[in-house]
């Protein structure tokens, strides 16, 4: 029996239909385009190769922007030796510091301070964590493992849990040390300090937001690899809080495989000084609108969940959320037993940690803001192998492709996590 004409033709139809398409979405998403890249870097990114999809998945086109862009890696520093050991046992006055501002900066304090430790073979006192108000004090427990920092610095560096009562009962000397210091200022600019004052309490400034690779001695970089990914651990309810949070995203996001975008935008930086315009070439904060156009042309669908570090929702959010109606804050899928603790705005350590944890734990990272949070969320994920972090820009035309804005840090494997991380 021969074969109906109409339904020849229909045939025909639906695969030429498919066939553009395919071509369509190809051409939309993968094909390189000339873009404007951020001040955030220089450097042009790499791009990926990304498979072509076949006719049967249409469905799901937009499978680029999740793709992993790093692989997991294995710690591959060397425990830190003792220095000086034929006189670890002789005092050597003690280091004291706090822990502020957010996870982004207790990671560079505790690296620093961990440093001018085991090179002055002096004692490190456990911090106490302070915030930007008068009186906002909590104990190093209320947020880590206590005896987890001890255990990994043990034949490091000699800690004390509690204050020692000659450091209570004397006048402190202030020792102001840029972040990732190095042996030479210690031993220049500390280390005399020590020797006459016996206890120092140090005070970490950032002259410059950099954590790429440095050419550093080889025990000076095990002591940083080991103070910045194998000391802090948070407490275990913290730790279930995120856990549930994180749960919480999946099953929100079930259209994309329980996949979710995490991105930093607070309004309140957005608002700040280091925010505005310079009208110089590139960018290093993106406006709610300016990050919802970014995800849009590099292929995220409307249904795409979105996790944003903003505390509180803001009415600038809703640019976001026309466009990514998923758009979430962290009030909206804290546990309802934990808000009353965890969000907490005139002391918001808490609500940081999940921001930091959340952001590093997610499937996709979007900085809109430059600065320590990025670079140091960016370390975790390449530790971890979850390094897909997108660096946003202003993209000329309709569309590019995801790959062409993977944060150098990852793209170019120079951050410092590189030294310490290995796939060996």
């Amino acid at each position: 029996m021969a074969p109906d004409p109409k339904h020849v033709l229909g045939a025909f139809l639906t695969f030429t239909m498919f066939a553009m398409l395919a071509n369509m979405i190809k051409k939309d998403h993968f094909d390189p385009v000339e873009t404007q890249l951020p001040q955030l870097s220089t450097v042009q990114f790499e791009v990926m190769k990304i498979e072509e999809r076949k006719v049967s998945t249409l469905n799901r086109v937009n499978k680029g922007q999740w793709n992993k862009v790093s692989q997991e890696l294995k710690p591959c520093w060397k425990q830190p030796g003792a220095r000086l050991t034929e006189e670890a046992e002789k005092p050597r006055g003690y280091v004291t510091f706090s822990l502020t501002n957010g996870p982004e900066y207790h990671i560079a304090q505790v690296a620093d301070a961990v440093m001018v430790a085991k090179y002055l073979g002096a004692t490190l006192v456990i911090p106490d964590i302070r915030g930007s108000k008068l009186g906002d004090k909590r104990n190093f427990a209320d947020i880590y493992d206590v005896e987890k920092f001890v255990k990994s610095l043990d034949g490091v560096v000699k800690i004390a849990k509690e204050q020692p009562a000659e450091v209570a009962a004397g006048k402190l000397a202030v020792v102001k040390i840029p972040n990732r210091v190095t042996e030479k200022y210690i031993a220049e600019h500390i280390e005399p300090l020590l020797r006459t004052k016996r206890n120092i309490r140090l005070v970490t400034f950032f002259p410059s937001i950099n954590m790429k690779i440095r050419e550093t001695d080889q025990e000076a970089d095990s002591v940083a690899c080991l103070a910045m990914f194998g000391t802090l651990e948070l407490q275990k309810e913290i730790i279930e809080t995120v856990d549930s949070m994180l749960a919480r995203l999946r099953t929100l996001s079930r259209r994309s495989d329980g996949q979710f975008v995490a991105v930093d935008l607070r309004v309140d930086i957005l608002q700040g000084k280091g925010c505005k315009d310079t009208g110089m070439k590139g960018k290093s904060c993106y406006t709610p609108e300016e990050t919802a156009v970014f995800l849009q042309k590099i292929g995220f669908e409307r249904e795409t969940t979105i996790y944003v570090t903003q505390p509180r929702w803001h009415e600038s959010l809703e640019a976001l959320k026309d466009k990514f109606p998923n758009t979430y804050t962290k009030e909206s899928i804290v546990p309802a037993d934990k808000k009353q603790k965890f969000l907490d705005l005139e002391s918001p350590h808490l609500e940081k940690v999940l921001d930091f944890h959340i952001c590093s734990q997610s499937d996709v990272f979007v900085p809109a803001i430059s600065g320590l949070f990025y670079a140091n969320v960016a370390g975790r994920r390449i530790a971890s192998g979850t390094g897909n972090t997108l660096v946003p820009s202003q993209i000329q035309g309709s569309s590019a492709p995801a790959t062409n804005f993977v944060s150098p840090y990852i793209s170019k494997k120079n951050h410092m996590a590189y030294s310490c991380y290995c796939d060996n």
